[in-house]
């Protein structure tokens, strides 16, 4: 016997301990051959290994211990593989001349090979005893297989088992990587900007001529413009990570005048003044009001950038007990092909004119929207224009994602 050093065999012994039903295996297959000595074996090429035992003959062998492969009859069981069962080696027209049973002074003996769902061969579940056996051979050998086919589904369960952990474990640490990486790009982008923000502020007060007054005001306009990239892009990274865009629930009493508020600045910021607003809200929603407000700019951004000047941009929003509704058309229309990916991150039609922004806008509108349990959809058809459509049910009940304050 020897004692082992490999760490492969060590983790094969250690998932067999994993296995709660190995003790009563072991049990049952003493109890139906009448054998002291019952284990469950790792047999590889040029190993054996005991991995659990049981042991009331004294055969002195424990997990981990080993035999030479080659004194054992489970060599030819993992070549063959077929199991082995007889009663009296000594009687025996076969066993009785071969070595094993001669090398360990056994004369009753049973091994059935143990294979895994996959059909690859792990070793042996075997029954020895130095006294002849009392039992039918047929009998045992059909019920140590079917035992042995108990252990490799096992062993299959705690593989699966182990993957999933590690995949669990992967994922934890995917997570704090990713949260990690939002802190990090918000810290790092955002604190240059904010040291030229304070620098123009200062500048601002010493400026004398017109020129230096226009070039802090394309300054100033530069770090807003910066500021709202940057946001676009910490809300990318946190939707297209897995973290979701985070919202802040709230019982809000103003979001018509918010609403009301982003149209007139999307109006005058895209240069138009023909955005129709019809808006009627019941009471209050809850919601997180900023984050609604940042989906309306987006659509109503992108419906007064893309739709047909010669047409007005229509913004619908009603609200009741049940469910706020918000619709934006424009004249427009979306080529179908481009239709499908409306919703992906940086959708733009290749040879589209540049235009401010990264194409995150309809993006994080519809992570938003998700973040808020509602949807977003969108119709678009030659003729009929195309219309945005956000649905909120319940008047803003979370969705289990992006329900946390953040």
């Amino acid at each position: 016997m020897h004692t082992l050093t490999d760490p492969n065999l060590l983790n094969d012994i250690a998932e067999i301990g994993r296995i709660e039903a190995v003790p009563r295996i072991l049990e049952t297959v003493a109890h139906i051959t009448g054998s002291r000595f019952t284990a469950i074996a790792r047999v590889t090429e040029t190993t054996w290994t005991a991995c659990a035992t049981l042991d009331t003959l004294g055969f002195g062998l424990v997990p981990g211990g080993q035999l030479v492969l080659e004194t054992t009859i489970c060599d030819e069981i993992r070549q063959s593989p077929i199991s082995v069962v007889f009663a009296h080696a000594s009687a025996h027209p076969l066993y009785s001349k071969h070595h094993t049973p001669r090398i360990y002074g056994l004369e009753s003996y049973a091994s059935v090979p143990i294979h895994r769902p996959d059909g690859s061969f792990f070793g042996t579940l075997c029954a020895i005893d130095s006294s002849p056996g009392n039992f039918d051979e047929a009998h045992v050998r059909r019920s140590m297989e079917l035992l042995a086919d108990l252990v490799g589904n096992c062993l299959d369960k705690e593989d699966r088992l182990l993957e999933a952990e590690t995949a669990l474990t992967d994922a934890q640490r995917v997570s704090d990587l990713r949260d990690q990486f939002i802190a990090v790009l918000g810290h790092d982008l955002r604190s240059p900007l904010q040291a030229i923000s304070v620098a123009a502020d200062s500048l601002e007060m010493e400026a004398t001529s017109e020129r230096q007054q226009q070039m802090l005001a394309h300054i100033a306009s530069g770090v807003t413009r910066m500021d709202g990239l940057i946001n676009d892009v910490l809300d990318f990274a946190r939707g297209r990570l897995g973290g979701g865009i985070p919202i802040s629930l709230r019982e809000s009493h103003s979001l018509q005048a918010d609403l009301e508020r982003v149209a007139a600045e999307v109006a005058i910021a895209t240069g138009r003044q023909d955005i129709s607003v019809q808006m009627q809200i019941e009471g209050s929603v809850v919601c997180d009001p900023s984050r609604l407000s940042q989906l309306l700019a987006n659509l109503l951004t992108n419906a007064a950038q893309h739709g047909e000047r010669s047409a007005p941009v229509t913004l619908r929003v009603h609200a009741a007990s049940n469910c706020l509704t918000l619709d934006v058309h424009n004249a427009g229309c979306i080529p179908s092909e481009r239709l499908g990916n409306i919703f992906s991150p940086f959708s733009r039609e290749q040879g589209e004119l540049p235009r401010p922004g990264l194409g995150l806008g309809i993006y994080i509108a519809s992570e938003i929207a998700r973040s808020h349990g509602g949807t977003l959809d969108v119709a678009s058809t030659e003729g009929a224009g195309t219309l945005f459509t956000f649905q909120m049910p319940g008047a803003g009940r979370p969705y289990s994602r992006g329900s946390a304050d953040s």
